[in-house]
Order: C-alpha cells, then structure tokens, then sequence
C-alpha cells in the first residue's frame, strides 16, 4: 500500500515514554506526527515480572506538555494505589492508560526500514505501506543493545540468556542459576530468583556493590536538598544537579563528562533490596573467564581459577548502545550516520548529523548526559523536539 495521504511532517518510531512523551508535546505545539509501536513493549516484555523501579515516585512520570498525566492523575482516575517502590506491572499500566489519554491514534505496528528520500525520509511498514515523512524521531529504547560477555559467545540460549530476554524467572525453577552483574536488574533478579525458591549466585567484577537510596536523610533537609539533588533522581548529592541540566553538562570537556556519566549511573542496586537478597551468595571481584557445555549444564571458570557447574547463566549484563544495530535503519542511512562508540553525534533539538533525524532516550545520552537514559529525561527530550521543529517550520 503506498498513499500519499499517509505523509507526514514527524514519524515518532517507539511508543514507550520517550515516544509517547514527544508525540504528546509535539501535537500540543500544532506539529503533525504519526506514532508506531507497541505501547510500553519493553518494559512489559523484556523485564521479568515482579521487577519495581528504581526510581522515586517524582521521577517517574511520564512528561506530558499539561504536567496532568501524572502518576498520581492515574491514581486517581483509575482509583488505583501503587505501593513504593513502584511495581513493574503498575508503571506499564500507567504508560497504556496514558497513551490513551494523550496518543489515541496510536499505529500499533512495525516500521522494517527507514531510507533517505529526497523529500526526507522513506518509511517502510511491515504490513506493506510506504509514505514519506520529512522528520523521524527514534525512540525504540534499548532492546537492540544486549550486550552480552564474549565469553559466552559459544554458549546456546538454553544454558545463558540476557536477562532483558525474559518477563517471569519463575521458569527456572528446581534450576541453579548464577546471575551476573552488579547492577539493578542483576541484584533485583537475584532476588526474585530466591523468593521463587530458586538456588542462585552472582558474579560480579565489581569489588563492591555500590547502593543508591541509603541516605534518606539527605533529602528531607529543605533548601539543602534542593541544592544537593534535582527531582529527576539521576545521580548522587551534588551531581543530581548537574546531570539535570543537560545544555551546561554538555559544555564541559569531555573527559569531565565522562567521569561524571559513570558516576551517575555506575551498576547500582536500589537501598530497599538489601535485605531481599540477604542469604544470596555474592561473589565480587571475580571474572568469568570461560564458559563451556558440560552435558545438560553450564561449566564456569573464574579467574582465580575456580569452577561454578550450573544449569543457567543470566546475563544482567546491561545494554551498549550501537545505533547501526537499530533493524529498520537502513545500511546507507546508518553509514552516512555520524557516531561515537555507537552513540549518535546529536545538536540541539536532539538532531544527528543526518538533518531531521533524531534520537531521544539513551542513545542521546552522549551528547546530553545520563539524564537521558531515564524516564525523568523525557520532558527535556521532547521540549528539545518542539524549539527545534517549530524553529524550522516543521509543523
């Protein structure tokens, strides 16, 4: 199917909050946008079930340019209570209610390529139907970006998997299982993997698990607080601030940016899931050094030379970001694509170096800071869209 009624001036590719945030503010400004995708697909398929977040309440609502879809919006109008931390299955069901609110004609369904056009942008649909669109905005998130240890290359999916590959761990039981990582979705599997009955180790490089969350004191002290932390969450004392002002963060060298990224997002685990995994054997400063078949199971070897026979490796892994590896952009558009380390080299209005393709989420969290890689980044994100393609006239 090819219409030319079905232009348009912005393609919005990805319906969780970064998607359903910017098409949100985009309409509110009088810019047309058509919107594709499943609404909250990530976080309802490619996270295990029973997962909460780890970031507070004020930082969890999904921007909307009235400030009216908020949690607490939901709350009320769904006569719903949603526990802290936040439950998983809650946040998914607030995203759906709000791209019912705010993006009801939204196309649920796939985008297979994206081309260059000389009119902008060709887009392919999966069910067949080609139309131009003068602008793109990605915000399919991070599932194409598993990254996974080399060492398990060889390794067949029965015996090691990501963890984003799974939405109920509850599958593994009467297994054992090592979970490796330091980070949230490692230790929070952990956990889930216990309270299921399940036998479970974690491996972790890291010397020492960092906590985020334990000084609840720090940000109950008025004006002091306010200094200390933005209400985005992203980050520790003093940085929260800085990471929160993505146009001054991006104005320092690089080699500050860096430091101050890691620091604000390094693997981490959420203070409330300290006691969840008391009892969980921790092996810290430990690397695996191979993986091989042995039978139906898993041989590990350590780099201080000790042996782990398991039936599963989890991968809590996290993601690296590879924009090329996004399937429906195209080879020649990606290769003309300017990167860093598979970022997207990006100006302001969050454009890449190819005019009027954008990049909202983490991959834009090269050029603008850790903020991006969370859902309190969204509102930045989509302000940004709006100056920059209502400056241009796109609307």
């Amino acid at each position: 199917m090819n219409s030319k009624s079905s232009d348009c001036s912005v393609a919005v590719i990805g319906a969780g909050p970064y998607g359903l945030s910017s098409a949100a503010y985009l309409r509110a400004a009088g810019v047309e946008a058509r919107v594709f995708g499943e609404p909250m697909a990530f976080w309802e398929n490619q996270m295990p079930a029973g997962m909460c977040l780890r970031s507070n309440w004020g930082a969890s609502h999904i921007a909307d340019p009235k400030q009216e879809l908020t949690l607490d919006a939901y709350c009320r109008q769904n006569g719903n209570h949603i526990s802290k931390p936040i439950p998983l299955e809650c946040f998914v069901d607030y995203g759906r209610w709000y791209q019912s609110q705010a993006v009801r004609d939204l196309e649920k369904r796939n985008v297979l390529n994206i081309d260059l056009d000389a009119r902008g942008f060709k887009v392919v649909m999966a069910d067949g139907e080609e139309f131009i669109s003068r602008r793109i905005v990605v915000a399919t998130g991070i599932g194409a970006f598993v990254a996974r240890p080399k060492e398990f290359d060889e390794v067949p999916p029965a015996l090691a998997s990501h963890s984003s590959e799974h939405n109920d761990l509850r599958k593994f039981k009467g297994q054992r299982l090592v979970v490796i990582g330091a980070g949230q979705s490692a230790l929070e599997s952990a956990a889930l993997l216990k309270e299921a009955g399940i036998q479970v180790e974690v491996i972790a490089r890291k010397k020492t698990l960092n906590w985020v969350g334990l000084h609840a004191r720090l940000h109950h002290l008025g004006v002091i607080s306010k200094m200390l932390y933005s209400t985005r969450d992203v980050g520790p004392a003093g940085i929260s601030r800085l990471v929160a002002m993505p146009h001054l963060f991006r104005r320092f060298p690089r080699s500050v940016q860096d430091r101050t990224a890691y620091r604000a997002i390094r693997p981490a685990g959420a203070g409330w899931l300290q006691p969840r995994i008391a009892g969980v054997p921790i092996t810290l400063g430990r690397r695996v050094k191979s993986a091989a078949v042995a039978g139906s199971q898993l041989r590990l070897r350590l780099d201080d030379g000790t042996e782990r026979l398991v039936d599963h490796a989890l991968l809590a892994t996290g993601f690296r970001v590879d924009v090329s590896r996004y399937p429906f952009l195209s080879p020649p558009l990606s290769k003309q694509l300017k990167t860093v380390n598979g970022f997207p080299v990006l100006k302001r209005g969050l454009e890449s170096s190819i005019p009027g393709l954008h990049f909202v989420g983490k991959p834009a969290a090269w050029s603008f800071g850790p903020l991006l890689g969370f859902v309190s980044g969204a509102e930045f994100a989509s302000n940004e869209l709006v100056r920059s393609m209502t400056r241009n006239g796109s609307n």
